[in-house]
C-alpha cells in the first residue's frame, strides 16, 4: 500500500511539501499563531493559554511572547519554566523536544524541515523532517538558528547570532557560524 505524503512526513521520509494534507496542517497552525499574535503583551495569561493550545505539551511556567510562528505546533514539547522571547519561529514538521528551564532569545529560529540539495528535488517540492532536541537549563541567545536533526545537551549556552548545525554536548558555550565550542561551563 502506498503511503500518503503525511505518512511519509511522519515516518521521516521525503514527502511533498505542497501536499493538501500537509498544507492543511500548516494552515491550522498559521491560523492559531495569527490568533496568538493579536493578544496584547499586557495579557500574559491569555498568551499562555493560546500557546498551550498551539503546542503539543508544555510544563508549568510557560512564557511565550509574540510573534510566534510554527508549522504544526503539536510537535513542540517544552518542559517547565520555558521562556521564548519575541519573534520565535519553530518549523516543527518533526518533533521539537525542549527540556526544563530553557530560555530562547528574540528572533530565534528552530527548523526541523530540510530540502534536497539538488534542483530536481526542490522542483519536485520535496522536504524531510529531522527532530530537534534541546536539553535542560539551556540559554539560546537572540538571532540564533537551530538546524534540523540537532541535539543540544544540558547546561548549554548558545551565543547570540549562532547557527547550530551539529550536536552540542552538555555544559558548553557555543558560538559562530557554524557554531563551535568556545568553552566548557563549570556547573555548581
Amino acid at each position: 500500500m502506498t503511503k500518503s505524503e503525511l505518512e511519509k512526513l511522519e515516518a521521516g521520509e521525503w514527502y511533498k511539501v505542497n501536499d493538501e494534507e500537509v498544507a492543511k496542517r500548516k494552515l491550522t497552525a498559521a491560523t492559531l499563531c495569527q490568533e496568538f499574535n493579536t493578544i496584547s503583551e499586557n495579557e500574559p495569561k491569555k498568551q499562555e493559554a493560546k500557546a498551550r493550545e498551539i503546542f503539543g505539551s508544555a510544563g508549568k511556567n510557560l512564557v511565550v511572547h509574540s510573534r510566534l510562528n510554527v508549522d504544526n505546533g503539536k510537535n513542540i514539547h517544552v518542559g517547565d519554566n520555558f521562556l521564548a522571547n519575541y519573534n520565535l519561529t519553530v518549523l516543527d514538521i518533526a518533533p521539537v523536544n525542549i527540556g526544563n528551564n530553557v530560555w530562547i532569545g528574540p528572533n530565534t529560529d528552530i527548523y526541523t524541515v530540510n530540502h534536497p540539495l539538488t534542483a530536481k528535488g526542490r522542483r519536485e517540492r520535496l522536504g524531510i523532517g529531522k527532530p530537534v532536541n534541546i536539553g535542560n537549563d539551556v540559554w539560546i541567545g537572540g538571532h540564533s538558528t537551530i538546524c534540523p536533526g540537532v541535539t543540544i545537551g544540558n547546561g548549554v549556552v548558545v551565543a547570540a547570532g549562532s547557527v547550530v548545525t551539529k550536536n552540542i554536548p552538555d555544559n558548553v558555550v557555543v558560538g559562530g557560524v557554524p557554531a563551535k565550542i568556545i568553552k566548557k561551563i563549570e556547573q555548581n
